[in-house]
């Protein structure tokens, strides 16, 4: 959760580097809060394709742009540009790509900073 939070709280940096645990995590809760408020509204009944939800619709408008910015973020962790987003415009294969460099482990240090994984303190171990 607290990986989550941390996406919230950084909604406009576009600056900076995200580790894949970062960015997986935001997707992992923002699914589920998503499917928790579409069976909220549709009683816990699985909804029609056709049918509109409301809730899980306002919802992922309200973190549309965190997540813009941690996906940039890790792309930058990745030593891309921000501008690679757009490639999933190309039906199928944007997609595919995408997902490959999101999957990606982090790159040394790049012109987007340092890397994430590196300990500051010069300890070795879990970052938190």
């Amino acid at each position: 959760m607290n990986w989550y939070l941390k996406v919230l709280r950084n909604y406009v940096n576009f600056s900076g580097r995200a580790r894949r645990r970062e960015y997986w995590m935001f997707v992992l809760i923002s699914m589920l809060i998503g499917m928790a408020l579409t069976l909220v509204e549709t009683g816990g009944k699985i909804p029609d394709p056709d049918q509109y939800t409301v809730l899980p619709s306002l919802y992922y408008l309200a973190v549309f742009l965190p997540g813009l910015a941690v996906a940039v973020r890790r792309l930058h962790d990745t030593g891309r540009s921000g501008w690679w987003l757009l490639i999933g415009i190309i039906p199928f294969l944007g997609s595919v790509v995408l997902l490959v460099f999101m999957c990606l482990d982090s790159a040394a240090e790049n012109k987007y900073g340092p890397n994430p994984k590196t300990p500051v303190d010069g300890h070795a171990g879990v970052i938190s």
